[in-house]
């Protein structure tokens, strides 16, 4: 068994989503390695926007993305492989947090998404730009 795979999804474009879903799960099979899918939320409960926000939102958010990330891999992998799969949410800067998610897994690599669709034809996108450059494991991304 090799290290485990993390998958990094927006949960923002669903095609380009389940495309770099299917990836993920497909190099994780190959080695027989656990799969697991983060998302992350933005951190306002430091900043005056908490101010806007009830005290339960950030539950309530972290609640409805893990139902979001199990929902996406049953779709994508079926009931049977979404079981075996780690759903994890994290909350703060994305790229930060995926880094920080990879480490603590032991993952040995991380799948991530090339660009929000509006950009795909010109830019990598910052997040995945800045996993790649910090990542102490390799980094597939899927256009």
């Amino acid at each position: 068994m090799s290290k485990p795979v993390l998958c990094a999804l927006e949960l923002s474009d669903q095609a380009s989503d389940e495309k770099v879903l299917a990836q993920a799960a497909r190099l994780a099979d190959l080695e027989g390695a656990q799969l697991d899918v983060v998302n992350v939320l933005p951190d306002f409960g430091e900043s005056w926007v908490s101010g806007f926000f009830e005290e339960h939102h950030h539950q309530k958010a972290v609640k409805d993305t893990t139902r979001r990330l199990e929902d996406l891999c049953k779709k994508v992998l079926g009931t049977e492989r979404n079981a075996k799969v780690r759903h994890l949410v994290a909350t703060g800067t994305a790229y930060q947090e995926i880094l920080k998610v990879a480490e603590k897994a032991g993952s040995g690599l991380i799948v991530i998404g090339a660009h929000k669709p509006d950009l795909k034809d010109y830019l990598l996108g910052p997040n995945a730009a800045r996993v790649i450059r910090h990542s102490d494991c390799s980094v597939f991304v899927v256009r």
